[in-house]
């Protein structure tokens, strides 16, 4: 052990002469869970509708007024009137307006005569979001249309009563497991992996070579290295991004402690994986090109950013494997349920014997000769 540590010492020294690469490997995971989680989690608001009223009649009216109701509350749509249909296909054509409401003539007439009154939405599907969230606002007006203007007392119709366990998830709370993740993943790359394979182009690991250190003990020493850098960025990341995100009270201690404990385990075993792909290596731009597909191959199956349950079978044969589904999987119990540790034993457990697997191969495939 003190060969392993004097590795260990070395490489910590060197970590912290670099402030700039710890910096960038903390900036980007923060940056990444801000822009993604306000990009892509908020409702769709202020769509343009053009409303096209051929009828003029009383029902038609009603339509619009519902319609408006959804503009002044929600502000899902912002109303345009249109006197021409033509004009307003050609504005949604053009991109000027998100969806036109077609009233047709004669619409009041079938709906006081109970004779099939229809109106029509005409979106752009270009774009699925404001397709579905214009249908979804004016299936929500055509229905308020539709109900009767007074209530029986007893309903003979099923109903169904949703109950959320858990408060409300905003998207930014749903990205940050994978953002610690992903923060954990990049130290180990850059801290770990791209400075492994530099000292080894410009020939500083030859001085190891003449030394009585053995195979396991110089793999131990990286590993443990790099888990205490990747463990450094995670746990700023964790308390950092919890109060972007607003998780509520990330400083409890047995949460804390159990998030921490999460965090080591899944730097070792990335650790543990970056030196499997890197002990053999010596070309000093490999890892870089490496970065962006493991990125791509480790991040987006894991579950990260959309349900697994979406995935074709290939992704899903991925996803068994790959230790960021079950780092996320961990995380995400903790940080959003604030489960015990019954949730996370089977995540902990893979991670480990992850770890194990692959520093054992790395031990085996690492070479004592230039």
């Amino acid at each position: 052990m003190r060969r392993t540590m004097a590795i260990v010492e070395r490489e910590m020294r060197r970590f912290r002469r670099s402030p700039l690469l710890i910096v960038m490997s903390m900036i980007f995971p923060l940056a990444q869970l801000v822009v993604l989680g306000y990009a892509f989690g908020g409702n769709v608001k202020h769509l343009k509708l053009a409303v096209v009223d051929q009828d003029h009649g009383v029902p038609a009216v009603r339509i619009r007024e519902l319609a408006n109701a959804v503009s002044s509350g929600a502000h899902t749509v912002d109303l345009l009137d249109y006197t021409d249909g033509g004009t307003a296909l050609a504005d949604l054509r053009n991109g000027q307006v998100n969806g036109v409401l077609m009233i047709p003539p004669g619409f009041s007439r079938r709906s006081l005569q109970g004779n099939d009154p229809r109106v029509a939405l005409v979106s752009d599907n270009t774009d699925n979001f404001v397709f579905a969230s214009l249908g979804a606002t004016m299936n929500s007006v055509v229905a308020a249309f539709n109900a009767p203007p007074t209530q029986s007392r007893i309903s003979t119709a099923a109903g169904l009563d949703v109950v959320e366990i858990y408060p409300y998830v905003p998207y930014i709370q749903y990205l940050l497991p994978g953002s610690i993740t992903m923060s954990i993943f990049m130290m180990v790359m850059i801290g770990g992996g791209i400075i492994y394979i530099d000292d080894k182009a410009r020939g500083l690991h030859e001085g190891y070579l003449v030394t009585p250190v053995t195979k396991l003990e110089l793999i131990a020493g990286f590993n443990l290295s790099g888990t205490l850098k990747a463990f450094m960025a995670g746990a700023v990341i964790t308390i950092v991004g919890s109060y972007i995100a607003g998780v509520p009270n990330p400083l409890e201690p047995l949460r804390l402690l159990r998030t921490f404990l999460v965090v080591g385990t899944t730097a070792f075993a990335l650790i543990s994986l970056m030196f499997l792909l890197m002990v053999r290596v010596s070309d000093p731009l490999a890892p870089r090109a490496m970065f962006g597909l493991l990125n791509t191959v480790l991040y987006f199956p894991s579950g990260a950013v959309y349900p697994q349950q979406g995935f074709p079978g290939w992704m899903h044969v991925i996803a068994k494997i790959d230790p960021f589904t079950y780092a996320v999987h961990a995380f995400k119990s903790l940080l959003l349920k604030n489960t015990g540790f019954d949730a996370i034993a089977g995540d902990l457990l893979y991670l480990t014997v992850f770890s194990a697997v692959a520093m054992s191969a790395a031990t085996l495939l690492f070479k004592r000769t230039l």
